[in-house]
């Protein structure tokens, strides 16, 4: 009877196990995406001027920061995933 009652406000822990298998198997499009899109050159060459600047302001103290690289290579990833995603989407 205690077993009983326990699975009534637990649930069956069968059922959980085989949900979080089901969400497991799940990739987001968007990421595939995006980690093809950082692959092209224009992303590449972004993401190489993105890490110089952050070598740059962290081996010294200064008030510089890297957001105009880190925005350049955002829109250079966003804009090739623009193209591509929606032909992943059903």
């Amino acid at each position: 009877m205690v077993y009983e009652e326990k699975m009534i406000l637990n649930g069956d822990p069968d059922e959980e196990e085989e949900e979080e298998e089901e969400e497991e198997d799940m990739v987001d499009p968007l990421d595939t995406v995006r980690e093809k899109c950082e692959q092209t050159a224009h992303c590449v060459h972004a993401r190489e001027r993105l890490e110089a600047c952050e070598n740059r302001v962290g081996s010294r103290s200064t008030e510089e920061d890297c957001t105009e690289e880190l925005f350049d290579f955002l829109h250079a990833r966003d804009h090739c995933v623009a193209h591509k995603v929606f032909h992943s989407v059903k």
